[in-house]
């Protein structure tokens, strides 16, 4: 599977041109203790090098279920993992709370946050506070040369907003390019529109 063609085909949903190294995707799945998760969500699997590491670590009988977005790499992957502990689904993150049964202990995700556009982006981020426990934890990458732009700015302020808490791991060399993970702890609620104006926050699992 190439991720560089899917990126010629789709820049603005693919977002990188070539998939994450097993170096990044160990990186990305460090710390999140998924070896006692029982509910596990991985966003924009790709070509599985993260699915790879992601079922490197769970514990037999964990719940893996890998959201990917484009239906080219979600049939490629459905044919790759048949028969593996991980369900493959041809669907967007933004409604990952229709997609997945709450709580989940961990989301991972490969999607390119800062060419989303931004209400994109603050669906998906609301999806993911949603579903995960109280002490779920969240990770995804960044690309170093680009975590100056304000668009990575934006991104890491958001995911502050929705996270108890944020921290950035070192840098990936052995990545293409490199590339830093992003990882957040501690949900809070999710703002929704109060009547007459303003937001509150819920917690809808």
């Amino acid at each position: 599977m190439s991720i560089l063609t899917e990126f010629l085909r789709r820049p603005l949903t693919t977002g990188a041109i070539a998939a994450s190294s097993p170096a990044l995707a160990r990186r990305m799945t460090d710390g999140l203790g998924l070896e006692r998760a029982r509910t596990v969500v991985e966003l924009g699997p790709g070509t599985g090098v993260v699915t790879d590491a992601i079922l490197g670590r769970v514990a037999p009988g964990t719940l893996v279920v890998a959201v990917e977005l484009n239906g080219r790499l979600a049939g490629r992957l459905i044919r790759r993992y048949h028969g593996r502990p991980v369900e493959i689904v041809h669907g967007s993150a933004a409604d990952l709370a229709r997609l997945v049964s709450g709580p989940v202990d961990a989301v991972v995700s490969g999607l390119p946050w800062t060419v989303m556009a931004a209400p994109v982006r603050a669906r998906i981020l609301d999806a993911v506070t949603a579903v995960l426990a109280p002490d779920g934890c969240f990770a995804t990458f960044a690309y170093a040369h680009a975590a100056w732009t304000p668009p990575a700015r934006r991104f890491a302020g958001e995911l502050e907003r929705r996270f108890a808490a944020t921290t950035t791991s070192r840098l990936v060399w052995g990545n293409l390019p490199p590339a830093f993970v992003h990882r957040a702890a501690g949900p809070l609620p999710v703002r929704t529109p109060r009547a007459g104006g303003g937001t509150r926050r819920t917690r809808t699992a």
